[in-house]
């Protein structure tokens, strides 16, 4: 054999080889593809960011502005807490529903696909299972208007002075705006750190929305105290006492903290709307709270 046939004969073993080896390979890939995408869905939930806010008393609700949901003014008391510093962005959405945990936020067009901006045409109960799947829950609305108002009882996160755009994403129309990414505007936290408490996206908070519960404030919020309310509002044949939002039939759920297509004024942080519950809105979005534990009640050296 000269060396021309030589070289033909081990190039025909080396591709037989090579193609030997391919074959396993090509398996061993199928076969580890599912484990591949088993990983992918047990994605875990991004780390906590949040800003602690302490016991204490705090200022609910307003007397002399807005609507009469809003009154009375009166104190209540909280234990501490931690809440979101942000509004749970897109991207961090995404990884839930990666996991298998969430279910797609409602279909929506390149203003609301950044990343970086809330997640947005999501619903009360898939912004629960969210804040389960991190091992937090929604904010009562009590816990939400404290970590927008501090214990000082002001009108905005910042303090008495009227909404501009360098304090907060507002006042956009609704055919082409969209809200900013989460913590564009971090000169203007609330009182304990928290940002975008105003503006941005309307946050979906876990209470049923009941027009008298500031009335007896220390009461429970359920769904049958709200339509008990409701239905009196409607007896009484009362209007606007919700604002330019209907009295509704059923048993809704609080927004709060404006969003970008509202105006300055309704940014103030004791407005309160409702939705039912299963609204995608494009101008709602959320952030979790988590308790904290009551280190007062341990026993010394324990």
């Amino acid at each position: 054999m000269n060396w021309r046939s030589e070289a033909i004969a081990g190039a025909q073993v080396a591709g037989q080889c090579s193609r030997a080896m391919r074959r396993p390979v090509a398996l061993s890939l199928l076969l580890l593809a599912p484990l591949l995408h088993a990983q992918d869905r047990r994605a875990t939930p991004p780390p906590p960011d949040r800003v602690r806010v302490p016991a204490g008393p705090f200022v609910m609700g307003e007397d002399t502005r807005g609507e009469a949901d809003e009154r009375p003014r009166h104190t209540r008391t909280l234990p501490a807490y931690e809440i979101d510093r942000t509004e749970v962005t897109r991207e961090n959405y995404e990884r839930c529903v990666r996991a298998g945990r969430c279910t797609e936020p409602r279909p929506l067009d390149a203003r609301f696909r950044d990343p970086r901006q809330p997640v947005v045409g999501v619903s009360w109960f898939q912004a629960t299972a969210y804040c389960a799947w991190v091992g937090a829950r929604l904010p009562t609305e009590a816990e939400w208007e404290k970590a927008a108002r501090g214990s000082d009882g002001r009108t905005f996160p910042w303090g008495e002075t009227y909404p501009t755009l360098r304090m907060a994403t507002f006042g956009h129309e609704e055919r082409t705006g969209h809200p900013d990414p989460v913590g564009s505007h971090p000169g203007f936290p609330s009182p304990y750190g928290a940002l975008d408490l105003a503006g941005n996206v309307w946050e979906w908070v876990d209470d049923p929305y009941d027009p008298y519960a500031y009335r007896e404030p220390t009461v429970a919020p359920t769904c049958e105290r709200a339509l008990a309310s409701l239905s009196d509002l409607r007896a009484r044949r009362v209007r606007g006492f919700t604002g330019s939002n209907p009295l509704p039939t059923t048993c809704e759920r609080v927004l709060r903290g404006g969003g970008w297509n509202y105006g300055g004024a309704g940014l103030r942080s004791s407005n309160r709307v409702h939705h039912a519950p299963s609204y995608r809105l494009v101008m709602s979005g959320f952030r979790c709270a988590a308790s904290v534990p009551d280190v007062s009640a341990a026993a010394p050296g324990s």
